[in-house]
């Protein structure tokens, strides 16, 4: 998904992945950041400790950006049922 949006908007996309374990010390709540995972677009936390919806967080790139939200996708029943 992140990639995707990274070719699609004007946006420059930074993942940092550690451990668990490292995401659960002292040094790491000291930090103020959001509890991992998480994601955040400039200064908003968009979502932690849980998953967040494609359409979600392209709308919240799209308000950072100052572009207008993005259409809904239509799908049909056969394109759901084939995640196309």
């Amino acid at each position: 998904m992140m990639p995707r949006l990274g070719e699609k908007y004007d946006i420059e996309i930074e993942t940092i992945s550690k451990p668990r374990e490292e995401y659960n010390t002292d040094e790491y709540f000291e930090l103020d950041l959001p509890v991992a995972p998480a994601v955040v677009v400039g200064e908003e936390i968009v979502v932690e400790s849980a998953d967040v919806l494609d359409q979600e967080l392209e709308g919240v790139i799209c308000k950072h950006l100052g572009l207008p939200p993005p259409e809904p996708e239509k799908k049909g029943v056969l394109a759901r049922f084939l995640k196309k």
